[in-house]
């Protein structure tokens, strides 16, 4: 099934759904002077230009890649859901501003039977729809679609709220609809905001799922000249174009023309497995039937895991000819002391291994 398609299609719904709830949902708030009814219809009709932006977002998002943006144009989506959560905020903040208007100069509501019928309609088409859509979402990875989904379903409160509200008027005559406004503006602000924060951090970029780099590496270490996978980042320029980079470790009896195919049979198996454009395959020599290597490798490991900011060495090389030791330290990327641990650890090497030359590279935890 398309993607841009099902994306557009399911907005489409979503802004039928909402103008129709809107336009009764104001009706009857004014003939009841509801104001909780009215912010309600508001809300319907903010979410109805949500879903405009969200199919302007997938159109835009599906265009193919130019010479100006060569990784295509995938994060027009967060950009699209980054607006529908200002337009929430907008919405959350107006109706706050009205509801306490009327706290302040209240108006005694008149519920009738159309009212209660339509709101309790509502509640119904909410769940429906906020299920739907943020399935949807979900299943074609649109955090457009996921955040309408959520919003719709936050609908389902506030009108609920809304009915509840209307029953205590009718059974007990007390008004605390204006009150139900403020809670339900803080329910709206907070989705905006949420909304908003979530797409932030993924327009700045997030690490990749532990799930994901789990396939790529066991993708790539399936191949028999792999001996280890490392300094996995995967960039993301929307949901259908992912673009990554790996270290692979292999020995170091391989020829260029050797390393050359294997780059290429790693790089078509990763998107065969993954859907993953591997941009990137460097490649770390790993020694090849050499105990004194393999003993060093051991004891600077268990050196270095005395440090509890240290997760793990990586690259290691011995190089008997020219006297070379290098490798690289991994550090957690969220310590302070990044740079003190890389010098006592390089500091460490040189005085176990006096006759060689060391070289240690830091290097960060990307993903996991």
């Amino acid at each position: 099934m398309d993607r841009t398609k099902s994306i557009v299609r399911t907005s489409i719904i979503g802004i039928a759904a909402n103008i129709l709830l809107s336009v009764f949902k104001a009706f009857v708030g004014i003939v009841s002077h509801s104001v909780a009814i009215t912010m309600d219809a508001v809300n319907n009709l903010s979410d109805a230009f949500s879903s405009v932006i969200t199919i302007v977002g997938a159109k835009l998002s599906a265009r193919e890649p130019d010479r100006k943006h060569p990784y295509g144009y995938g994060r027009v989506e967060y950009l699209s859901a980054m607006v529908i959560g200002i337009i929430i905020l907008y919405a959350g903040i107006t109706s706050l501003t009205e509801s306490v208007t009327k706290i302040i100069h209240p108006e005694t509501p008149d519920y009738g039977t159309p009212a209660l019928v339509i709101v309790s309609a509502a509640i119904v088409v909410k769940i429906v729809l906020g299920l739907y859509t943020k399935k949807m979402g979900e299943k074609f990875d649109s955090d457009s679609l996921v955040a309408s989904g959520k919003d719709a379903l936050n609908d389902s409160i506030i009108s609920t709220s809304t009915l509840v509200a209307a029953i205590i008027f009718i059974v007990a005559g007390v008004s605390i609809e204006a009150y139900i406004g403020v809670i339900i503006s803080f329910v709206i602000l907070k989705t905006g905001f949420e909304t908003l924060r979530d797409t932030v951090s993924m327009t700045l970029g997030e690490r990749i799922t532990p799930e994901l780099a789990k396939r790529v590496k066991t993708s790539i270490n399936e191949l028999e000249e792999v001996k280890g996978v490392y300094d996995l980042i995967i960039h993301n320029y929307g949901s259908e174009r992912l673009i990554g980079s790996a270290h692979v470790e292999i020995p170091d009896t391989l020829t260029a023309v050797e390393i050359d195919a294997l780059d290429r049979v790693i790089a078509k198996k990763v998107y065969v497995d993954t859907g993953i454009t591997m941009g990137g395959i460097s490649v770390y020599s790993t020694n090849s039937g050499d105990e004194i290597s393999v003993k060093a490798r051991k004891e600077i490991a268990k050196m270095t895991g005395e440090y509890d900011e240290v997760l793990q060495i990586h690259g290691f090389y011995m190089n008997h000819k020219t006297k070379e030791i290098r490798f690289d330290l991994v550090v957690d990327i969220e310590a302070k002391n990044k740079r003190e641990i890389l010098s006592a650890v390089s500091k460490r090497v040189e005085e176990m291994y006096p006759e060689y030359v060391v070289e240690v590279l830091l290097d960060y935890n990307f993903s996991d």
